[in-house]
């Protein structure tokens, strides 16, 4: 299907989802009632609808990311911003780190990076054999090696940056208990991976951030690659994890709507009481 035939479908499921009772609904409005508690009550409920509806939009666009001829997906790209810089940091050779949050298409963002570089992206297997099959073989057509999150894949990632290469993260999902200590994240305290803060301090890679946008008219994206804020370098891990929560609110804010609020970010509390 076209692109504006998909987001049509997309934003009428979006709408579904606002007027009937759904933990996705619930999610998306007690995250941005949270992070953006300036806002009325009328500013959250426009934003949860359109949160809905893009993560609806995104839902349907996977198999643009995934099916069709390479070509034809990175078509999609109509605009680009700071993949020069990126290109040629890559090009230094002394390793990239790669973050992508849960922002417009991500899954196009990751594939369009790793175009004509050495890549390896951590992911999180599904459990559906089927479903890990496909993403293998979807994200191998541009050359892009899969890590697990397992200790395995941090191994492989290690390696990978050994030899100067590009690695991508996503850095806004909950890790385990080992593997987070809290930051704040649009001024609320959040379970926050410290694996990047780890490999920056080991092996000192540039650090980006990337995502596709979503134009408007369903004119296709625009692929966005900026640095990380300079606090992510700090050796102090408290101020390491701050630059790169910071770094995701700065990405978030160029197009709120288009980020993946009905994730659980706030599931893990400091005082252990249950957020949602």
């Amino acid at each position: 299907m076209p692109l504006p035939l998909l987001h049509l479908l997309g934003r009428a499921w979006g709408r579904t989802l606002y007027w009937l009772p759904n933990r996705a609904k619930d999610t998306t409005r007690k995250n941005l009632r949270t992070c953006f508690s300036d806002k009325s009550d009328e500013e959250i409920s426009k934003l949860t609808l359109s949160s809905l509806q893009h993560t609806s939009c995104l839902a349907l666009e996977m198999g643009k990311a995934w099916l069709i001829p390479l070509e034809e997906a990175f078509a999609l790209i109509k605009e680009t911003e700071g993949i020069d810089q990126y290109r040629q940091a890559i090009a230094e050779g002394n390793g990239v780190i790669l973050l992508v949050p849960h922002l417009g298409n991500w899954e196009m963002m990751g594939q369009y990076a790793s175009q004509d570089v050495e890549a390896t992206f951590m992911y999180q297997p599904p459990k559906m054999e089927a479903m890990d099959k496909l993403l293998k073989e979807t994200r191998s057509r541009v050359g892009m090696s899969l890590a697990p999150t397992n200790i395995k894949g941090v191994a492989k990632i290690i390696k990978a940056l050994d030899r100067g290469e590009m690695v991508g993260l996503l850095p806004d999902q909950v890790p385990n208990e080992e593997g987070g200590a809290y930051a704040d994240f649009f001024q609320e305290p959040a379970w926050t991976m410290t694996l990047v803060s780890k490999l920056i301090s080991r092996s000192r890679p540039r650090v980006f951030f990337g995502y596709a946008k979503r134009l408007e008219n369903s004119a296709g994206y625009k692929a966005v690659i900026t640095e990380a804020d300079p606090e992510i370098y700090s050796d102090k891990l408290d101020e390491s994890l701050a630059g790169l929560n910071k770094s995701v609110e700065r990405c978030v804010l160029d197009c709120v709507e288009q980020y993946q609020w009905e994730y659980k970010r706030f599931r893990h509390q400091e005082d252990g009481n249950k957020f949602y």
